[in-house]
């Protein structure tokens, strides 16, 4: 259904058919619900909107009677109650005020992105809504004034937001609409500005000063105030005659079909530019030079001649273009000799008094000609200036560059609304609607806009192919077949080159000198770009890389070089065929081997930040180095995996090796390389938990042999992480070298070691040590762990300030380092100390704050990990139902493949046995515990404890409070303290103290107090 009440109420069915809402009440009702589309409105607010401050006694059966009332008229499913008040189920788009409101925010973001064609018809879509006064029939009721006033001036700020795109239109505005509604609103001064803007655009000064005079008069009179200082200056500009009237600017600039769309900031450029002599647009084929050179000559406002040089195959025609496109006809006979210099002097003769932008486009074939006659002219014509496009720059003094580069993209996940106001979606919807008549946006324009980098032409292209295909085929089928097979259709009457992105990069290809062809498609290996180091590493001497640069193959910014992916898949293929690419590609992943291997033992130290940096700035050309190492070389990419590992663990990228581990492992089986036995280790490491039980196996039999100092000091800690720590008198521990950091690391071990046996102080005392000893070496990971387990010790102790101090300090360090997959377990640990302080709506950010993280690394027990964060939250709450939909998700979820899954496993079973103890159901909290028992031998001492407080509570429903209190101290003694802030302890404790008194409570507390962890277990049993 369509709902409007900018005018009077109506309502209409989906084929158009109006229905009638009869009384006054019911249709006051029915607007104060359409307000709020989709949302609820609580009864109070129902009754003060129709009764204002004194209703009637029974006014909330009197709403329920209107309700009733609508639902006779209306369809019966679209007014639902929900205790607290009523929602009306439509879609906030089918009620013409939201509908408006959209329409005039994205028109008003389109104006403020220059895109104003597209603002003036997002306002005039908003503006034609409005079908009388708002809320017209309705007006009388006590809610209606306020929400006519919000309404009406959001109304006249869409009609001066439309206004103000018009007037950057070429086609101008209505000064006599303007003057209407200055006549409406006298003291609106935004008004005021655009009719003096739009009088003096159209030639009438005087009038567009009287405007200002007549305002300054009546602000005087009625408020005793000047106009304002945007308003004066506005004066000001007009009588300097510093305002530009609109002027005919002859027919010599080419007319384009299509709308111009996007480049805000390189008109606002080259207006900044508007004095200076020659400016060359520069930048790669098919980003648009020649559409913005003709849109900024036209904005310009002065006679302006356009010159296409792309037919010319010939310098010497370059004068003769010019003189043609100035319609200066060539005398019938001359010596061949002396064309080309008469030309010339013809063309100065002709420009050396007349005021002219001369726009010559496509000037890189023939650049050097070009360049010579553009000096020429520029010294002899004072009043001349040019403004050339060309993939190099001309090469002359006083030139000014300006370069192009490709429309921007909205980043994936963008909001429809937002990413059209980006000018490469932008362009694709536009050219897309004017060959599919109601063509709507997909998620996958976005994408195919990022596939295409933002190329104008390449968009173009893309959105031409709507005709045919959709745009989820479109984007599909630019990842099958290639985006130069897909957009090998264009424009028929385009010039050759224009007509597919092939031919756009061809032509600049043909213009490449035989060295520029070499290093162009040598360079092609790297992606992401690369540094001069590296080109020279890989490509050879540099010096030719300049020359790229100059032709716009290669992009040059901060130190590095990159090479736009259109581009670089081109010359790829010249790679190819030059019979170079394996070769080249050696060498490529040869030279980001060396890298890492020297990058690596700087991650271990304060400098670690620079050299994650350096690494990150390399991430595209590492991955391509792996991919090709595996493929080609095992044991370059065993080395590259070996030496990457640090950088993959710290930088949070740890799941992204994990397919080319997982492929190498299929092309090595369990057989590992001579003297490759830590680097085999490291892949397995990285392709768990898909790893085979076989090439897990053989890892485990490395580990055992290795009884020496380790050459890769993180795969230590990374077998750690995957398979627990080592034992006190493992022979692990002797893998960790003597340098400073691996001693640190042993103590961190130790002290995770400690608190998970249930030692306590020496656990705290130990990650002090820690913390001091990554603190000396300025190791971050390191100190953030430290840091981490701290806060852990802190929360059981109730030592809240100071556990989310050093909880935000371990969460700071992994955020500089980028290791998102810390920040989930961080985020996740602090969450379940929120929840023992009572701060239960932290707790939940936190827990929101860690799903997207996780989302964004996709580790394995993570998910199930922040399941049983929103389980235990719900559990405590009261929500049974939640939490137990929640812990069963976890059940479902968890990988009992890593580490972590099994304590997940556990603490998820023990979750659903508190439940089932809540509920008073004996028979599910046994079944339930008793899976808890099956799995819990092996666990933490830590686990266990919270099993033996679980058991606790049923042996209190069992009617055993003894065993109960007993077990209690069975959990004291395996986890070293009291937790603070425990509830279910704290409610069996008291309630076994309320059955059998303090006295005997402590007496078997103590009992449970003595045992050991075998005895635990036994008692548990």
């Amino acid at each position: 259904m369509q709902f409007g009440i900018l005018g009077p109420l109506e309502a209409r069915t989906a084929e158009g058919e109006s229905i009638s809402v009869g009384g006054l009440r019911p249709r006051a009702l029915l607007a104060l619900l359409l307000l709020d589309a989709g949302r609820l409105v609580g009864v109070d607010r129902l009754i003060d909107g129709q009764y204002g401050d004194d209703p009637p006694a029974g006014a909330a059966n009197a709403i329920q009677a209107h309700v009733s009332r609508l639902r006779r008229s209306l369809p019966g499913d679209l007014i639902e109650f929900h205790g607290a008040g009523y929602r009306l189920a439509v879609d906030p788009d089918d009620v013409d005020v939201h509908r408006f409101e959209r329409l005039a925010r994205a028109g008003r973001r389109l104006l403020a992105a220059g895109q104003h064609e597209r603002a003036a018809r997002s306002l005039r879509d908003a503006l034609a809504l409005w079908r009388g006064p708002a809320l017209a029939d309705v007006a009388d009721a006590p809610f209606a004034p306020a929400q006519v006033a919000r309404l009406d001036e959001l109304r006249l700020t869409a009609q001066e937001d439309l206004v103000e795109a018009e007037l950057a239109l070429p086609e101008g505005t209505s000064a006599a609409g303007l003057r209407q509604l200055v006549v409406a609103y006298p003291l609106r001064e935004r008004l005021r500005g655009q009719l003096m803007r739009a009088l003096h655009a159209s030639g009438q000064q005087a009038a567009a000063l009287a405007v200002f005079e007549e305002v300054r008069r009546l602000l005087s009179d009625e408020l005793g105030a000047d106009p304002s200082p945007e308003l004066a200056a506005l004066h000001l500009a007009i009588l300097r005659g510093e305002e530009p009237r609109e002027r005919a600017t002859g027919g010599r600039l080419p007319a384009h079909l299509t709308s111009f769309v996007g480049r805000a900031e390189e008109l606002d450029r080259l207006h900044s530019l508007r004095n200076s002599r020659l400016v060359t647009l520069t930048g790669p084929g098919g980003t648009g030079k020649t559409r913005l050179a003709i849109e900024a000559a036209r904005r310009r406002g002065q006679e302006a001649c356009f010159v296409d040089l792309s037919p010319l195959d010939d310098g010497a025609q370059v004068p003769q273009a010019v003189l043609g496109s100035l319609g200066l006809r060539e005398a019938g006979l001359r010596a061949p000799d002396l064309g080309r210099s008469d030309a010339v002097e013809r063309l100065t003769a002709a420009l050396a008094e007349r005021e002219l932008l001369l726009v010559l486009d496509n000037c890189e074939h023939v650049v050097a000609p070009a360049a010579v006659l553009v000096r020429r002219l520029l010294e002899a014509c004072p009043r001349l200036a040019v403004l050339a496009t060309s993939r190099e720059p001309l090469g002359l003094t006083g030139e000014t560059l300006v370069p192009l580069a490709p429309l921007a993209v909205p980043s994936p996940g963008t909001d429809l609304d937002e990413a059209l106001t980006y000018p490469a979606v932008s362009l694709f919807a536009d050219r897309a609607a004017e060959v599919r008549p109601g063509f709507t946006m997909g998620p996958e324009v976005i994408e195919i806009c990022a596939t295409l980098e933002g190329l104008p032409l390449a968009i173009e292209l893309a959105a031409a192919r709507v005709r045919s295909f959709s745009v989820a085929e479109i984007s599909a089928r630019l990842k099958e077949h290639g985006r130069f097979t897909l957009l090998s259709r264009g424009d028929r009457t385009a010039v050759t080159r224009h007509q597919t992105l092939h031919a756009v990069v061809d032509w600049s290809w043909s213009l490449l000198s035989p060295d520029e062809r070499v290093m162009a498609r040598r360079f092609s290996v790297f992606s992401g770009g690369a540094s001069l180091e590296a080109v020279e590493q890989v490509c050879g001497a540099g010096e030719v890389l300049a020359d790229l640069v100059d032709k716009s193959l290669v992009e040059a910014s901060g130190g590095r070089y990159r090479m736009f992916d259109t581009i670089r898949l081109f010359c790829a293929k010249r790679l190819a065929e030059a019979g170079e690419e394996k070769r080249l590609r050696d060498a490529h992943a040869a030279c980001f081997l060396d890298l890492a291997q020297r990058a690596d033992p700087w991650l271990r130290r304060a400098e670690q930040l620079d050299w994650l940096g350096r690494l990150s700035a390399e991430h595209s050309n590492i991955e391509a180095a792996l991919r090709h190492a595996v493929q080609e070389s095992p044991e370059t990419a065993l080395r590259l995996i070996a030496a990457l590992s640090a950088y993959w663990w710290l930088s949070g990228r740890r799941g992204q090796a994990a397919s080319s581990a997982l492929s190498l492992l299929g092309r090595l089986g369990t057989e590992v390389p001579a003297g490759l036995e830590e680097e085999y280790l490291l892949c397995v490491l990285h392709a768990v938990p898909d790893v085979l039980p076989a090439q897990w196996e053989r890892a485990e039999e490395i580990m055992r042999s290795l009884d020496r100092e380790l050459r890769h000091p993180f795969a230590a800690v990374m077998w750690g992480m995957a398979a627990g720590p080592p034992e006190p008198d493992s022979p692990r521990r002797r893998q960790f070298g003597s340098e400073p950091w691996s001693r640190a690391v042993v103590s961190l071990g130790q002290g995770v070691v400690n608190l998970l046996d249930g030692r306590v102080a020496d656990a705290d005392r130990d990650l002090e040590a820690t913390l001091a000893s990554f603190r000396s070496v300025g190791e971050r990971w390191g100190m953030a762990q430290a840091h981490e387990w701290l806060a852990l010790i802190s929360s059981w102790r109730g030592e809240w300030a100071r556990a989310r101090q050093l909880w935000e300090q371990a969460l700071d360090l992994y955020e500089q380092l980028g290791a998102f997959d810390e920040m989930v377990d961080v985020l996740c640990r602090r969450a379940g100390g929120l929840v023992r302080e009572g701060d239960f709506h932290t707790a939940a950010a936190d827990l929101r704050r860690a799903a997207e993280l996780e989302r964004r690394t996709g580790r394995s027990h993570r998910p199930a990990l922040i399941g049983l964060g929103w389980g235990e939250l719900a559990r405590l709450r009261g929500d049974h139902a939640e939490a137990r939909a929640r812990y069963t998700e976890v059940l479902e979820a968890v990988d009992l493949r890593s580490y972590a899954g099994g304590s997940i496993r556990l603490l998820a079973l023990t979750g659903l046995g508190l439940l089932a103890q809540a509920e008073g159901d004996l028979t599910a909290a046994r079944l339930h515990h008793a899976e808890v028992l099956a799995c819990a031998r092996a666990s933490p001492a830590t686990d266990l404890a919270y099993v033996a407080e679980a058991q606790a509570g049923l042996a209190l429903l069992h009617g055993a409070p003894d065993q109960a209190a007993f077990l209690l101290g069975a959990g004291l003694a395996l986890r070293g303290v009291v937790v603070a802030g425990d509830r279910d302890r704290e409610r069996i404790a008291a309630r076994v103290t309320e059955v059998i008194g303090a006295e005997a409570f402590a007496s078997a507390f103590a009992r449970g107090v003595a045992l050991d962890r075998e005895q635990v277990l036994a008692a548990l049993s």
